[in-house]
């Protein structure tokens, strides 16, 4: 099991948020934190959800990785507002990011990719995930 298993407790509440694409909290913004210090902080973090949720560290988790897809979904319409094509085409449908698949991902990039920010993070693998065509 890995060392950071109880960070899936505290993105579970974001399961509806992102695989909706419903947009976050008006409060839910990106701090620039590291992925490697997103990673820390979720490791304390309790296994029951109940006491998980009421820790502000997995509050600020969730509004981390919120504010991080809110950016990114901002930057799609805005090049697209603009007549630019933007670096990936998430569908309105919602970014289909499952809370374990983004504990997954983070968990199994290479410790120096770590130090990028979740938003950045997330940017590279909403390209990935959802490239434009034409």
């Amino acid at each position: 099991m890995s060392q950071f298993r109880p960070l899936t407790l505290l993105v579970l509440s974001l399961g509806a948020l992102l695989l909706l694409g419903a947009p976050p909290p008006a409060a839910a913004q990106s701090s620039g934190m590291t992925v490697q210090q997103f990673l820390a902080s979720g490791s304390n973090i309790p296994r029951n959800r109940a006491a998980a949720m009421l820790r502000p560290e997995t509050r600020r988790l969730i509004r981390e990785v919120t504010g991080a897809v809110s950016t990114v979904k901002a930057e799609q319409a805005s090049a697209l507002s603009a007549g630019r094509r933007p670096a990936h085409c998430i569908p309105p449908s919602g970014t289909g990011i499952t809370p374990e698949a983004l504990v997954a991902r983070f968990e199994t990039m290479p410790e120096a990719r770590r130090r990028i920010t979740v938003t950045q993070a997330v940017r590279e693998w909403m390209a990935e995930r959802y490239p434009c065509r034409n």
